[in-house]
């Protein structure tokens, strides 16, 4: 009798709860969130009620189609409190964000039950403790910004286990201690990591990724010694740090807010390290103390209206770009690629990423109207399938273009695989819209007033990929500003048309080579727009093939490689599948679209550069291929 009165008062009590609180389990975990912040001075959580029936009007909340709670975005409220464990009951939640706010206490471990997260951002809080090991639970997780807290202890090395990990990884200006994890060598070159203003100690392991990274991700660490830091490994004792070596909370806050405390967040732009050819950068102290130095003699005038080949300049050609030199100089940076033109780096600045990329000197010499005048020109040619030239710098020792950062890679990597590279096998229509899109961009630039110009280095890798597989051209105008591509407009090449640059293939690269028409490789050739159209036959055949454009195995006698291959296969009209790249052969409807796709690479890569066609009408052609 008694058990039964229980199971009464028990289902009465159920019943109850039920009718008080209607919303789901997502709604009751919400609510336990509210119940732990002690002030919301803007009342942004007065919506959040219990006789709801559902939480996702609720402001801040996103939910799915089936109700359940997918995004948090509490950021900028000035909210108190700290996060209870049960927004780790959020099955569907992918993206939390608690940013700028002042959340405190240590992470709740259950947090991490939240496996679907891929975007997790609690910087600018007050959070303590140490990062705990069960975050490797997070397996999709993308993003991770725990940056300007007070979190200790030392680096999880498990974080590699999160191979999802590409976007960002950012535990700067917090109190980490310890030596930076070995294994952070395994992180993607991709992911954008910022371990700045920590106490970490010891050698930075020469491994992997991390020898891709800019100094500023590891600045700030004063017992932090090695590449690429300009603090040598000599004396292991001064690795120690002394007692009461944390910055004070007023600093860490500040400073984690974005502000430069006492010049320590200082460039890696103009002062990286160029790992795969050993040569070290510019020191950043150097420079900053010469910009000082001018700066008190000529106050804004040193980066306003420098004399040539003395002062920087920094010139912004967007109107609607809002990224200063300054913000440049604070931004955290990391290699993304290197070739014979510069290093190029991924730089993020707050909410803005864009491409920099430090011209490499070699032996030209440019005065600064000259160099003006070439860059502008680059800055006039607007296209969606160009990238765009947003501003540059100048000194005499220094030059930087700035461009948008299109963050899928290349064309290169998404055909033959590489590093960070996450893309599948790119379909038929993928290809045939990566070609178009090419093509259209390099008519553009073909025809582009008030005067003709010429790319001079298409390639796979010059094919930059959007995350809709968008195709942007990279590199326009480079050729002219680097040495052994181009000699640079002085007075005895002025008259000289853009559409004729001189080059010296001695001092081309294998894979440059391997795009450029058989006439462009003699010594002193003029490069014109024929050359260019040879040069996107090759790209359209590798887009084909699945194959780099020295990859034919068999030769004629006339000539070698992937062109001479296709020409040979198609003039004795053998089987299209010895030819195609195996990941088509299963799109038996797209046949007829890919042989005529062929038949315009064949068309653009004629030896006779009086046989190639137009760029437009290639992109005409080109169109004119419809998807079934």
């Amino acid at each position: 009798m008694m058990n039964v009165v229980v199971v009464v008062i028990l289902s009465f009590f159920t019943f109850s709860i039920s009718v008080i609180f209607s919303l789901n389990s997502d709604g009751v975990s919400l609510l336990a969130l509210k119940s732990a912040i002690s002030n919301d001075p803007s009342e942004f959580l007065s919506s959040w009620s219990e006789l709801d029936s559902s939480a996702c009007h609720w402001n801040g909340i996103t939910c799915d189609e089936n109700q359940k709670v997918t995004s948090i975005s509490l950021s900028s409220k000035n909210l108190s409190g700290y996060i209870p464990s049960e927004i780790g009951a959020l099955s569907s939640l992918s993206i939390l964000s608690l940013s700028y706010n002042n959340f405190s206490k240590p992470i709740p471990i259950h947090l991490f039950n939240a496996t679907s997260l891929h975007s997790l951002d609690l910087s600018n809080n007050a959070f303590t403790g140490f990062l705990p090991q069960q975050i490797t639970s997070l397996i999709n997780l993308k993003h991770l910004d725990l940056s300007a807290n007070f979190l200790n202890g030392s680096l999880p090395q498990q974080l590699t286990h999160l191979t999802l990990l590409t976007g960002t990884l950012n535990l700067s200006y917090n109190r980490f201690t310890g030596q930076l994890p070995a294994s952070y060598g395994k992180f993607p070159v991709t992911l954008s990591l910022d371990l700045r203003h920590n106490n970490l100690t010891g050698k930075i392991p020469s491994i992997g990724s991390l020898l891709n990274q800019g100094p500023t991700a590891f600045s700030g660490n004063p017992f932090l010694c090695g590449f690429p830091l300009d603090t040598p490994c000599t004396e292991p004792e001064a690795q120690k740090p002394p007692p009461n070596s944390n910055p004070n909370e007023e600093e860490v806050r500040f400073v984690g807010k974005g502000k430069s405390g006492n010049g320590s967040v200082v460039v890696s732009l103009i002062s990286g390290v160029s790992v795969v050819i050993g040569v070290m950068f510019v020191s950043v102290l150097v420079l900053r103390r010469k910009w000082k130095l001018d700066e008190g003699k000529m106050g804004k005038e040193k980066l306003e209206k420098p004399e040539e080949g003395q002062k920087g300049k920094y010139v912004v050609l967007d109107e609607g770009f809002g990224m200063e030199l300054e913000d440049l100089l604070r931004a955290s940076a990391y290699v993304v690629g290197k070739s014979r033109s510069g290093i190029v780096y991924k730089v993020v600045a707050g909410a803005t990423v864009v491409a920099v990329r430090r011209l490499s000197e070699g032996d030209v010499t440019w005065k600064f109207k000259e160099f003006e005048t070439e860059v502008e020109a680059i800055g006039r040619v607007q296209h969606p399938n160009v990238v765009r030239l947003r501003a540059y710098y100048y000194a005499s020792d220094e030059k930087l273009l700035v461009t948008d950062f299109i963050r899928n890679g290349t064309l290169h990597n998404a055909l033959h695989g590489g590093l960070g590279n996450n893309l599948p096998p790119l379909s038929w229509a993928a290809r045939l819209k990566i070609a178009q899109g090419t093509a259209r961009g390099l008519m553009h630039i073909h025809e582009c007033n008030p005067r003709k110009y010429v790319h001079g280095n298409i390639n796979s890798t010059k094919i930059l990929l959007d995350d809709d597989l968008q195709a942007y051209i990279s590199g326009f105008g480079l050729t002219r500003l680097v040495s052994g591509c181009s000699k640079p407009i002085n007075s005895s090449t002025k008259k000289l048309s853009t559409s004729q640059i001189i080059i010296s293939p001695q001092n081309s690269t294998l894979s440059c080579t391997m795009y450029m028409a058989p006439e462009s490789r003699v010594p002193g050739s003029k490069f014109t727009q024929k050359n260019d159209i040879y040069s996107f036959g090759m790209v359209l055949l590798e887009i084909l093939t699945g194959q780099l454009t020295d990859g034919g195995s068999e030769v004629e006698d006339d000539g070698k490689g992937l062109e001479c291959l296709v020409r040979k296969i198609f003039r004795q009209e053998r089987p299209l599948s010895e030819i195609i790249d195996p990941a088509l052969l299963n799109e038996v409807h797209a046949k007829k679209q890919v042989v005529a796709a062929f038949h315009i690479a064949l068309n653009c890569t004629e030896l006779d550069p009086e046989l190639r066609p137009r760029m437009r009408t290639v992109s005409d052609n080109l169109d004119c291929i419809k998807l079934q």
